[in-house]
């Protein structure tokens, strides 16, 4: 079975970066080796692991341009187990450049299907928008993991990122499946959190994670030094919740 997610939510400030960074590095830490794909032109995935993504000889836009492999744009150990392949601003305007060229929509699943079998798990940071980029990744993928911040417009920015999956599944990925609502930004004293926690789970019936990922100042921290939370701050409430998140994925998703 593949184990290849992508991380996704049409709304911005989710937690979808927060989350391909982390829960990658947490099941780093578990022995698992993990790729992830920086498919976003902000790059916020490939500077989290202290990447110089303007320096960067490949980048995802590369590939997709069909200028170089996937496996020549891997960085390797840019964390403990974990591997990524970069994006920077260039990767704005792959749309036009890549306007009317046959099967655009899976030219990210043909490269890394040369790859996918050298790791444990894949993350695919996508956009926060529909867009080719997010199209490519849920058409490359086994999964998709939307994170859901705890606030009253979170079914709005659900409902529009099921119904991209079910559009994906329908036209050129039958197996994608939505693997899991992830809670982000979560404080359970507030009634507003635990409101939509309750709304949400009245709402859908697909997988909702157990873990929920608390607000943590620690984890807004982070990014800035280049690190991703297992290595900032291991013993902190947000790196916890990773790692607990990581051995749930892993209970769901990994090898039996």
């Amino acid at each position: 079975m593949d184990r290849i997610f992508a991380v996704a939510n049409q709304k911005g400030g989710v937690g979808k970066t927060c989350t391909t960074v982390n829960l990658a590095a947490s099941l780093g830490e578990l022995g698992k080796k993990v790729l992830v794909i920086d498919m976003d032109p902000q790059g916020n995935s490939s500077s989290s692991f202290g990447v110089n993504k303007n320096e960067a000889e490949n980048t995802i836009y590369e590939v997709l341009l069909e200028e170089c492999t996937l496996g020549e744009a891997v960085i390797s150990d840019v964390a403990k187990n974990i591997s990524l392949v970069p994006a920077n601003v260039n990767l704005g305007a792959v749309e036009i450049e890549m306007a009317g060229k046959d099967k655009a929509n899976l030219a990210l699943k043909k490269e890394l299907d040369f790859v996918k079998d050298e790791y444990d798990y894949v993350f695919i940071d996508c956009p926060p928008a529909i867009s080719l980029m997010t199209v490519n990744s849920m058409a490359a993928a086994s999964g998709v993991i939307v994170p859901v911040q705890c606030e009253y417009l979170a079914l709005e920015g659900l409902g529009q990122v099921i119904e991209t999956i079910n559009l994906v599944r329908s036209r050129m990925n039958p197996a994608l499946d939505l693997a899991g609502i992830l809670f982000t930004m979560y404080d359970s004293r507030t009634i507003l959190a635990n409101d939509v926690v309750n709304s949400v789970k009245n709402t859908v019936k697909y997988n909702i994670f157990e873990t929920k990922i608390p607000r943590n100042v620690r984890l807004s921290e982070a990014p800035s030094f280049e690190v991703p939370i297992t290595v900032y701050d291991p013993k902190c409430a947000g790196a916890q919740a990773y790692m607990s998140l990581a051995r749930e994925v892993d209970e769901m998703f990994g090898d039996k």
